[in-house]
């Protein structure tokens, strides 16, 4: 059964250090810990204190000073696991950790899982070829030296690159690496941490070039199991849960996020806040458990993102040159419907294609499925329809050589609404306000991604208000527009009060409206 022997890097908060190797041990398994020389005398004292009698328990040959993006984080990683791989002759998987992690799963399953397959654990990308690193240096964090901390001596720092780089002060990678790239979190075979540990004996050359490379951390162990492993041995992925933000910082747990963090397809979390106390308790408790059942879902990281994307609303670029100049012609109607429920809009459209000789055009600019002529190749992806969404419809004006056109749009599309409601042909909305069970919003919220088929009740329930809060918005943002010639049809009125609003929209006598509008199953889901 695996034992693992977890690799601790901390610098503060000596009590949550000593909590958390306590829950850790305490089912057999193993920590060795490196203590930042920066911090405190006292606080290393006190760790060292308080786990003097647990047997599990090593700390790092030799404590240095870490700095961010600096080769000392990647020394202190190799001066714990040298520890532990002496320490704890028994242990079989070595994992890395931060003060801010705390296990997600209990130790039965964590075991359970790493026992499923012998494989090592690492984010390990192509440096060159992968998008791991999505802005600034690249290539710049090999091939030139850096001794300076980029964060405490910046001016040092930047001088020494654009003095190396001026006087093509490059240097070669080692012919024999293919370096490669991902997240710090890993989690290692005793196998493979040994040939590290050798390799590292045997290749002086090689630490010499990591140790003045930028962010080492993210490239040496991603490397060096890369080029010490046989790839089938190697998943790549890590199994700590991490989210970031929009701006490159890590998002913070809190008490309210256990269920969320019990769902995902990972045996840790980083980063647990010092404050979520509860939180905190609840995982060690989780920790020590038997028998303990994991629905996955796996949905965190969408689930962050529709959330996060709630405070942004409103943000757009400026319209396209060919946008602003473009027109659908002043002569022409252009008449959307807007539904949130799009098999209703599909339902009302089919009936005015019957009733009246308008080309009517279903969600063009939300289905990629969405049947339409040939135009091109503009009609051919849904970026494509978005970037030219005028020429798109002019196009379709003149292939159903019409002057009128009706269109779906969903009402999350709030940006070619006033796009088009800017333009100089005359636009008119048809708003269809529909009902949406709890049945229907979890299913929007699987269709979407924010649940799965494993996705906890609980969870889903905590999830159903801002779903449902968030259509109701987007038909607020609607209104707010206040867009001419904007009509309703609402779920809950009569045949005859939604026929009057249908033939406002389509400019047709309210006897035909009607005929349109009388069909039992319109609503229905």
């Amino acid at each position: 059964m695996a034992k693992i022997a977890f690799i601790l890097l901390c610098h503060k908060d000596p009590d949550a250090i000593i909590k958390q190797a306590q829950s850790l041990t305490a089912v057999g398994d193993y920590i060795s810990i490196h203590f930042d020389a920066r911090a405190k005398p006292e606080h290393y004292r006190k760790i060292r204190e308080g786990l003097a009698d647990n047997p599990n328990v090593c700390f790092a040959h030799k404590r240095i000073k870490c700095g961010w993006g600096e080769w000392s984080l990647v020394e202190a990683t190799i001066y714990a696991v040298q520890s532990a791989v002496e320490s704890f002759p028994r242990a079989t998987h070595f994992y890395m950790l931060s003060g801010d992690c705390m296990a997600i799963k209990s130790a039965e399953y964590a075991h359970e899982f790493l026992d499923r397959r012998d494989c090592d654990y690492v984010e390990s990308f192509d440096y060159f070829q992968s998008d791991w690193i999505k802005t600034g240096w690249k290539e710049e964090r090999l091939i030139y030296r850096h001794w300076f901390n980029e964060r405490t001596q910046k001016r040092r720092f930047y001088a020494m690159f654009e003095l190396q780089k001026r006087l093509g002060l490059t240097r070669e990678i080692p012919a024999d690496l293919e370096i490669m790239i991902g997240s710090q979190w890993w989690c290692l075979r005793r196998r493979t941490v040994e040939w590290i540990l050798d390799f590292i004996k045997q290749r002086k050359d090689v630490m010499r070039f990591f140790a003045t490379t930028w962010i080492p951390d993210e490239t040496f162990f991603q490397t060096l199991v890369r080029h010490l492993v046989p790839e089938h041995e190697i998943e790549c992925r890590t199994l700590t849960f991490l989210m970031f933000s929009d701006y490159g910082m890590p998002v913070t747990f809190y008490n309210d996020h256990y269920d969320l963090l019990l769902s995902q397809d990972f045996l840790f979390a980083r980063k647990i806040s010092p404050e979520a106390t509860e939180l905190r308790r609840r995982l060690g408790v989780l920790y020590a458990s038997d028998g303990a059942k994991f629905q996955i879902s796996n949905e965190g990281r969408s689930l962050y993102k529709f959330l996060s994307n709630k405070g942004r609303i409103g943000r757009r670029f400026a319209a396209r040159f060919w946008e602003k100049e473009s027109s659908l012609g002043r002569e022409r109607e252009l008449l959307i419907i807007v539904c949130k429920k799009w098999h209703v809009a599909k339902r009302l459209l089919d009936r005015m294609q019957q009733m009246t000789n308008i080309p009517c055009i279903e969600y063009l600019f939300n289905e990629e499925s969405c049947p339409l002529p040939d135009l091109g190749g503009i009609q051919s992806t849904m970026g494509k329809r978005h970037r030219h969404r005028r020429a798109l419809v002019r196009m379709l004006f003149d292939y159903y050589d019409t002057d009128r056109l009706v269109v779906c749009i969903d009402p999350g599309n709030l940006d070619l609404l006033e796009d088009f409601g800017r333009d100089r042909s005359l636009t008119r909305l048809l708003e269809i306000e529909c009902q949406f069970s709890d049945e229907y919003l979890i299913g929007h919220a699987m269709r979407v991604g924010l649940a799965g088929d494993r996705t906890p009740y609980e969870t889903l329930m905590r999830l159903l208000p801002t779903v449902r809060n968030d259509m109701v918005h987007e038909s607020d943002r609607i209104r707010d527009a206040h867009f001419d010639n904007h009509t309703r049809m609402r779920e809950i009125d009569s045949p005859e009060v939604n026929a009057k609003a249908v033939a406002s929209f389509l400019t047709v006598p309210e006897s035909q409206a009607q005929e349109i509008v009388q069909l039992d199953h319109l609503f229905a889901d």
